[in-house]
């Protein structure tokens, strides 16, 4: 079972309900209130483009990066005209993340982060990040608390739509910590009528906001700070969905030229 193989062919149909507008003015607030060294903001498993559309249109250079070559032609073909500068898309892992050049922010939503079930690869990904980021540079994410993804052990859920049928089941394991969610999807290819089946494993990794922290920090970030599901205050007890801003500090710009200019002379 591939995640997303089929999965993309109707993933915007079934997230219909997703405000990625209400989620790119989240974003732009953290921006402009902590402020960035540029223009240039990377959206690391950005799927089918949303959200980057979203931030294109809203004046920001974008690239967008995702594992789904599927999710990536969507996101392609979204993205090819309307206002902004068109997008960069590369099919690459988080971990193994090579850019061509610098960015000046990173955004990863939508529980991304959760789906990278391997803490090592985790690490190296927010490594891979900071190194891609500016000095002043700020990334921005949110994951689904370890309470949310446990308290949907065992539930079975339904999304439909004229042309979709996505039945799913979730399954938590306490030794792996990780939430495994088997789905069931029907898809009506509009050409022949007929009704397409296809199944998909998704499965996303309960991390702690102490464990994230941690890697940040390991990762060289600074300024760490948590927030509440698309707000600006700290988490409140009980928050299912928590979000991260982390900054590389920006004396490392003035460290980068000195070493420049001491290699010129």
């Amino acid at each position: 079972m591939n995640s997303y193989g089929f999965l993309a062919g109707c993933y915007d149909r079934l997230t219909y309900d997703v405000d990625y507008s209400a989620w790119a003015d989240y974003l732009q607030g953290h921006f402009r209130r902590r402020g960035l060294p540029g223009n240039t903001v990377l959206d690391l498993a950005c799927g089918t483009g949303s959200l980057t559309w979203e931030l294109k249109k809203r004046g920001y250079e974008m690239i967008g990066v995702d594992l789904s070559p599927e999710m990536l032609a969507l996101a392609a073909e979204k993205n090819r005209e309307g206002p902004g500068v068109p997008p960069i898309f590369l099919c690459q892992s988080m971990d193994r993340l090579d850019l061509y050049g610098t960015i000046d922010a990173c955004v990863c939503c939508l529980d991304s982060v959760n789906y990278v079930t391997d803490p090592k690869k985790l690490q190296r990904a927010f490594q891979r990040v900071h190194l891609f980021l500016m000095p002043g540079g700020l990334l921005l994410f949110d994951v689904n608390t370890p309470e949310k993804l446990q308290g949907l052990d065992g539930q079975v859920f339904l999304d439909e739509t004229e042309e979709d049928y996505c039945v799913w089941r979730a399954e938590y394991s306490r030794r792996r910590r990780v939430c495994s969610y088997y789905m069931d999807i029907f898809r009506l290819d509009r050409a022949s009528g007929q009704w397409e089946r296809g199944e998909e494993l998704h499965e996303e990794r309960a991390y702690t906001r102490e464990e994230l922290e941690q890697m940040l920090r390991r990762a060289g970030f600074q300024d760490i700070r948590a927030y509440g599901s698309l707000k600006l205050r700290p988490p409140r007890p009980g928050e299912e969905r928590i979000f991260f801003a982390a900054r590389k500090d920006p004396a490392a710009l003035k460290s980068m030229l000195q070493e420049i200019e001491r290699n010129e002379r």
